[in-house]
């Protein structure tokens, strides 16, 4: 028998399809499903709440050592439009059996119209923000921090204890650091202050390294931002890696972890903990998550030479 072609296949295809029956018209949905995926881990449940995504118009100076022609190969290596970058964001609920832990808050719509679902997928989850017990946020910067509040500035989750790392918060309060900081770097420190500012008496800040709930450690992962922290969370002979922003997108900055993408605020002290956290999750075979990684965000790290490919997890029933 001979081989079909493509051409063939596709003509052979588009015939079959028009010689079919008439199908009567049906509406296209509008939206997606809600954003929630739950992993067990040990006698913990882990659950992720994808809160949307932020199509990212980048220029040729995005990674400080890597031109635009490089950056743009690498998008079309992962079936990606040039010049944009996707950026997804999910929030990490862990229930350990008597507590409920939020891992960042979200973007609360304040970053993106696209973005902003993480209290309807939290709802879709069946928890009220009432219901959480601590939220650990691992950075300031507003995709991180905005969902602590509404947009007129009310508190939303009225119960939590609210964990923030030590040099993080000591970085972001600081006036002089502020005035001599880039503008486009002082938004951030002004966004921090309206998110903190009222509530710093009830904000626990932990040493990076300490653990911040049970079964849930902080890793300090700096170079992003200046306290910037990852996690680990084990339960039994289970474990995550949760790597915060450590490595933002994985078809770039797991694949060249050597780039130094304008987001990183010291670039090679962030390869450095970019290279670490990968070695350490490809070497142990760590589940990990991220927080800009696709949804669910989750996946182990395979090592590739130099580079590393993130391999996502199989979708499984509880």
């Amino acid at each position: 028998m001979r081989d079909i072609n493509r051409r063939e296949w596709l003509a052979g295809s588009a015939a079959a399809l028009a010689g079919g029956p008439a199908l009567a018209a049906a509406p296209k949905a509008s939206a997606q499903g809600p954003g929630v995926y739950r992993t067990r881990l040990g006698d913990y449940q882990v659950t992720a709440l994808y809160d949307g995504l932020w199509s990212l118009k980048i220029e040729d100076d995005f990674v400080r050592n890597a031109d635009g022609a490089a950056v743009n190969k690498a998008l079309a290596a992962a079936f990606l439009p040039p010049s944009v970058l996707p950026i997804s964001f999910t929030v990490l609920l862990v229930n350990t059996g008597s507590k409920l832990v939020l891992i960042d808050a979200g973007t609360a719509g304040q970053v993106a119209d696209t973005a902003g679902v993480m209290m309807a997928n939290l709802a879709a989850a069946g928890v009220a923000p009432t219901a959480i017990d601590t939220v650990v946020i691992s950075h300031f910067h507003p995709d991180h921090i905005d969902g602590l509040k509404t947009k007129d500035g009310d508190k939303v989750f009225i119960n939590a204890e609210i964990l923030v790392p030590e040099p993080e918060w000591t970085y972001w309060m600081d006036d002089a650091e502020m005035t001599k900081a880039p503008d486009r770097i002082k938004v951030y420190f002004r966004n921090a202050r309206r998110i903190f500012g009222d509530i710093a008496k009830e904000v626990r800040r932990f040493k990076p390294g300490a653990e911040v709930a049970p079964g849930i450690t902080s890793i300090p992962a700096f170079g992003h931002t200046p306290g910037h922290c990852a996690f680990a969370i084990a339960s039994r002979n289970q474990s995550m890696l949760v790597m915060s922003d450590a490595v933002r997108n994985p078809y770039l900055f797991a694949r060249h972890p050597e780039w130094q993408p304008a987001f990183d605020m010291d670039g090679p002290l962030a390869v450095k903990t970019r290279k670490q956290m990968l070695d350490r999750a490809a070497a142990d075979r760590m589940l990990v998550e991220a927080y800009h990684f696709p949804f669910p965000a989750c996946g182990h790290i395979a090592r590739s030479g130099k580079s590393y490919e993130v391999v996502p997890v199989e979708w499984q029933p509880l």
